[in-house]
């Protein structure tokens, strides 16, 4: 379906009298300000989910496994809001690895079904440390009858530089509450069972007080790393001073919201699926809670350009924006962005909507779905559009040539920006 600017509310907007322009520091402090907020959200989500993850691990149930569930789904919302952050500043995409990698070879970790087949014959997704003590990394013996979260970041992650050697992050805990999603297209997630936590002769696979503790360690892990990125956006954190630089805070701000929207949400995690018709490149493939993940990283890029993030009490964080500062001088241009930002979200929220109404995004990507295909290749085409107005409006504010993160996944990369 396609998205068209209503030529009304442009109208309007041009009549409107021209507002005097931001400080464009202000603009940039507000930026960080939602990038505090938005960090603190999830780092305290992270925390009640690691509450539950100990109740659960206390007393083990199927009511108490459901609400560490509900908790690592919460705890998706305000995370993904963050990640329009992560391409025009160092220092977050330097450590997102550590608590959003994707996708991951589980057998890395735990148990899969004997048809599980690793990324590009990766060995080392054979290990299975739930169940092995001992066993040889990179021509090294390791020791891990201790499961810890030393062990997890320093020894497991990323192990022999293979980015599918994933150990850390919300989707380790993901697959280790969900367990692996057998249904192919069909409907129905993961199906770990909760005793798989259990004590004694309960203990379904065997291991579970290692599960329990690969558990423990891998959402203490997700608690400390989400408090430090808190901490970098703070008013005297590291992060927030790399933007004081007024023209390289905004070049910062428009190349995350282009990269995002382009390279890695319509690319590497939409695109590349619809063409292989590959359920596994779900983004939370267990817990098949995609077409969220999708929706709040479209919704972060539009925060950042109107300046307003909704904390997860309700409460507002923002500023002057870069909307601000684009309709002071093209009203008309602005009045596109925002057409173009809302476009997206309707086409993501039918995306969202399909799913939770029981069309889930693993069956979108069936092959010979028309309907799915459908839905997910004009949520791409929004996502695209959108970057090339997100490209103008860089032009607009004098802020130089972007490059924006790119996807092979896409027909001709470099087109979205002429």
């Amino acid at each position: 379906m396609k998205h068209r600017i209503s030529l009304a509310a442009v109208a309007l907007a041009l009549a409107a009298p021209a507002a005097a322009a931001p400080d464009r520091a202000a603009v940039v402090s507000a930026y960080a300000d939602i990038a505090h907020a938005a960090y603190e959200d999830s780092w305290q989500a992270a925390k009640r989910l690691q509450t539950r993850v100990e109740a659960l691990l206390a007393r083990p149930s199927a009511a108490a496994l459901e609400a560490a569930r509900a908790a690592w789904l919460a705890a998706r919302v305000p995370y993904q809001q963050t990640e329009v952050f992560r391409f025009g500043n160092a220092i977050v995409d330097d450590w997102e690895g550590r608590v959003n990698a994707w996708p991951l070879d589980e057998g890395l970790i735990d148990y899969v079904d004997a048809s599980y087949g690793a990324a590009d014959g990766n060995a080392l997704a054979a290990i299975n440390v739930v169940a092995n003590r001992r066993f040889t990394l990179s021509g090294r013996r390791i020791d891990a009858g201790a499961i810890t979260p030393e062990l997890l970041e320093e020894t497991l992650h990323e192990a022999d530089g293979i980015e599918a050697n994933v150990a850390t992050g919300y989707h380790a805990v993901e697959f280790l509450l969900w367990g692996q999603d057998l249904h192919g297209h069909d409907a129905g997630a993961g199906g770990r069972a909760w005793t798989d936590y259990a004590r004694g002769n309960a203990c379904t696979h065997g291991h579970c007080a290692r599960r329990a503790a690969y558990l423990e360690a891998a959402t203490e892990l997700l608690v400390r790393d989400l408090a430090w990125m808190t901490r970098q956006w703070a008013k005297d954190g590291a992060a927030r001073a790399a933007l004081r630089d007024e023209t390289r805070g905004l070049a910062a701000i428009l190349t995350g919201m282009g990269s995002l929207s382009y390279g890695e949400l319509a690319g590497e995690r939409m695109r590349l699926g619809l063409l292989l018709h590959d359920p596994e490149e779900e983004h939370d493939c267990f817990s098949d809670n995609t077409h969220n993940s999708h929706y709040y990283d479209a919704l972060g890029v539009r925060n950042i350009y109107l300046g307003e993030y909704v904390r997860t009490d309700g409460s507002r964080v923002g500023g002057p924006s870069v909307s601000d500062l684009v309709a002071a001088s093209d009203k008309a241009l602005d009045a596109e962005m925002r057409a173009r930002l809302d476009a997206t979200m309707h086409a993501l929220g039918r995306v969202k909507t399909a799913a939770e109404g029981g069309f889930f995004y693993d069956m979108m990507l069936r092959e010979g779905s028309e309907t799915g295909a459908a839905l997910l290749a004009d949520a791409i085409e929004q996502l695209v559009v959108q970057t090339r107005a997100i490209g103008r409006v860089a032009q607009a504010l004098g802020v130089g040539a972007l490059e924006f993160e790119g996807s092979d996944s896409l027909d001709n990369p470099d087109a979205v920006f002429q």
